[in-house]
């Protein structure tokens, strides 16, 4: 079962095999209201962590979502171009922005799990 690790930024990371998958919370989604607009970043750019990695745009605001861990960037979810409200309606799933080959593991090494990020939530 792939790690799912949570930032303070609100974007999730789910590990398989060195390749992470990225979205954003569910807090993030029902922060930001009915998303109408995603921009993905390109298959191959390299990222930094913590680098500009794609756009979410909403009725209420536009927002950055920021590569959690450096890589390459390997695959992005073409479906949210055409339904970007699978963001509001799955954020953990089928809501996915886009897969990074991480350069480095260790950039993982400082977010939260899912215990902690509750916590982190609860305190907002």
């Amino acid at each position: 079962m792939p790690k799912v690790k949570y930032s303070q930024e609100h974007e999730w990371i789910s590990v398989e095999g060195g390749v992470g998958t990225v979205g954003i919370t569910d807090y993030a989604q029902d922060q930001l209201g009915d998303v109408v607009y995603v921009k993905l970043p390109e298959v191959g750019q390299r990222l930094d962590k913590g680098a500009e990695a794609a756009v979410v745009e909403s009725v209420k605001a536009a927002s950055e979502i920021c590569a959690p861990a450096s890589g390459e960037i390997t695959e992005v979810n073409e479906s949210l171009a055409d339904d970007p409200a699978q963001v509001n309606a799955d954020a953990l799933g089928e809501g996915w922005f886009f897969k990074i080959a991480l350069a480095d593991p260790a950039d993982l090494d400082d977010l939260m799990g899912a215990g902690a990020y509750a916590e982190y939530v609860e305190g907002l």
